[in-house]
C-alpha cells in the first residue's frame, strides 16, 4: 500500500459524507416547503392542489381569478378575509375620526364662547380707580404720587368695593367705568384688618356684580380675574384655584388675613380690588395682593373671600366703618388630643364668660361649621356681625357641650 492509495481512499470518504450532507439537508428542505404549503392552504383556506399547480405552471393570475370566483357567493367571516389586489391608500380620515375633531373643535369652541360671555356680563361691574395720596419725600417734603387700582360695583346707587391699600388713605379718588364715563368718588370707609374699602360715585343704575359664598367653589376650578393691572383697563387672565383658606399674617398692627383664596389667574399691580369670578360670571373674590419677590406675578396671587369682604362692605356702608365680631377669648396652643382650638383665658364681662365658657375648653364647631385653627374661627367671626347669636360646640371633661352667646364689637375696631 502506498500513499496515492491512502489518498484515493480519503478522497472517496469526503464525497460520499458530502453527498449524505446534501441529501439530508434537501431532505429537510422538501420537507419545509410541504409543511409550508400546508400552512398557507390552511390559513387562506385554499386548496394544497392550486398552490402546487400554481408553483409549477406559474399561472399565479390563473390560480387567483379562480378563486375569486369560487369566493364571490361566499361573506368572509371575521377571520377570513377574500383575497384581492393591493388598492391604493385611502388618505382622508375616517368618519369616526372626523367626528371626534369635529367634537373637540365644538368643544374648544364652547368653551371660548363661555369665557367670552363671563367677562361681557361681568365687564360692566368693573371699574378703574386712580388715586392720589401724598407721600413723603427724600428731605421731608410732602409730595403728591398717583397710584391705579380696581373696584367692584357692588349696588346699582354708586358703591364700590376695592382694597383699603387702593383707596384708604387717597386724597383724590377717579373711577373709569368700563364705557369710559370719569366719576369723582369719595371714601366711605376702609378697614386696614381686611384689606376692604367702600367708595362712592354720584351714579345710578349701575350694573352690580353677582356674588356667590366661597362654599359653592372648590380647588381646581376655573378663577378669571378682570382688572387694570399696570393701568390696562379691563384686563383679563385666567387661571385656577389653586387652594383654598390660606392664612397670611401681613403685619403685627394687624389682624392675619385669613381663609384667602389662592389663585394662579396672573394678579399684577393695579389688579389689586377687582374681582376673581368664576365660571359663572360670579365674583368669588376680591384681588388683594401676589406673592413674589420682583413685584410682578409668578403664579401666586390670593384674593379676599367674597363672604368677608362685603360682609365688611356691608358694615362700612351701614356703620362707616368695620366692626368685627368678637366673644371674648384668648386662645393658645391646643396640646389635647381634641381636634379645636383651646381657650387659654376668658376676658371678664366679655359673651364668651357669660354663656360659660371656662378656661381649658376646646372649641370644635360653630354654627355647625369644624373649627381646627385659631385661623378658622377668625375666619368664621369675619363671617358674621356684631349682635349675631352663634352656638359653640366645645369639648370639656370628656363631653361635648353647645353653648350660645351674642357677639360684641372687637376692641381692634371699637372706637
Amino acid at each position: 500500500m502506498n500513499k496515492y492509495d491512502i489518498d484515493d481512499r480519503g478522497t472517496k470518504s469526503f464525497f460520499i459524507r458530502g453527498f449524505i450532507i446534501v441529501a439530508i439537508a434537501l431532505f429537510f428542505f422538501v420537507i419545509g416547503s410541504l409543511f409550508s404549503i400546508w400552512l398557507i392552504s390552511e390559513i387562506n383556506n385554499i386548496p394544497v392542489t392550486m398552490l402546487l399547480a400554481s408553483t409549477v405552471t406559474g399561472q399565479e393570475g390563473e390560480i387567483q381569478e379562480e378563486i375569486l370566483e369560487e369566493g364571490k357567493d361566499k361573506k368572509p367571516s371575521q377571520e377570513e378575509e377574500p383575497i384581492r389586489e393591493s388598492e391604493p391608500a385611502d388618505e382622508t380620515n375616517p368618519p369616526e375620526f372626523e367626528e371626534k375633531l369635529d367634537s373637540e373643535i365644538l368643544t374648544l369652541e364652547g368653551f371660548d364662547n363661555a369665557i367670552s360671555r363671563v367677562v361681557k356680563e361681568v365687564g360692566p361691574s368693573v371699574v378703574n380707580i386712580k388715586v392720589v395720596v401724598k407721600q413723603e419725600g427724600v428731605y421731608g417734603q410732602e409730595l403728591l404720587a398717583e397710584g391705579l387700582g380696581s373696584g367692584v360695583i357692588y349696588k346699582e346707587d354708586g358703591y364700590v368695593v376695592t382694597n383699603n391699600h387702593v383707596a384708604g388713605n387717597a386724597e383724590e379718588l377717579t373711577v373709569t367705568l368700563s364705557d369710559g364715563t370719569e366719576y369723582p368718588a369719595e371714601l366711605i370707609g376702609a378697614d386696614e384688618n381686611t384689606d376692604v374699602a367702600v367708595i362712592k360715585i354720584d351714579a345710578q343704575n349701575l350694573t352690580p356684580a353677582r356674588i356667590t359664598s366661597i362654599e359653592n367653589i372648590e380647588v381646581g376650578e376655573i378663577a378669571i380675574a378682570i382688572g387694570s393691572p399696570f393701568g390696562l383697563e379691563q384686563s383679563v387672565t385666567m387661571g385656577v384655584i389653586s387652594a383654598l383658606g390660606r392664612d397670611i399674617a401681613i403685619s403685627s398692627d394687624t389682624l392675619p388675613m385669613v381663609d384667602l383664596i389662592q389663585t394662579d389667574a396672573a394678579i399684577n399691580q393695579g389688579n389689586s380690588g377687582g374681582p376673581l369670578v368664576n365660571s359663572a360670571g360670579q365674583v368669588i373674590g376680591i384681588n388683594t395682593l401676589i406673592f413674589s419677590p420682583s413685584g410682578t406675578n409668578l403664579g401666586i396671587g390670593f384674593a379676599i373671600p367674597s363672604d368677608t369682604a362685603f360682609n365688611i362692605a356691608n358694615q362700612i356702608i351701614q356703620h362707616g366703618r368695620a366692626r368685627i365680631p368678637f366673644m371674648g377669648i384668648e386662645m393658645g396652643p391646643n396640646e389635647t388630643e381634641i381636634i379645636g382650638v383651646y381657650i387659654q383665658s376668658v376676658m371678664e364681662g366679655y359673651p364668651a364668660e357669660g354663656a360659660g365658657v371656662i378656661e381649658g375648653d376646646v372649641v370644635t364647631e360653630i354654627d355647625g361649621k369644624a373649627i381646627e385653627t385659631p385661623y378658622q374661627l377668625l375666619a368664621q367671626m369675619l363671617r358674621h356681625n356684631v349682635g349675631d347669636v352663634i352656638e359653640l360646640s366645645i369639648y370639656r371633661d370628656s363631653e361635648y357641650l353647645t353653648l350660645s352667646l351674642e357677639l360684641v364689637e372687637t376692641p381692634v375696631t371699637k372706637k
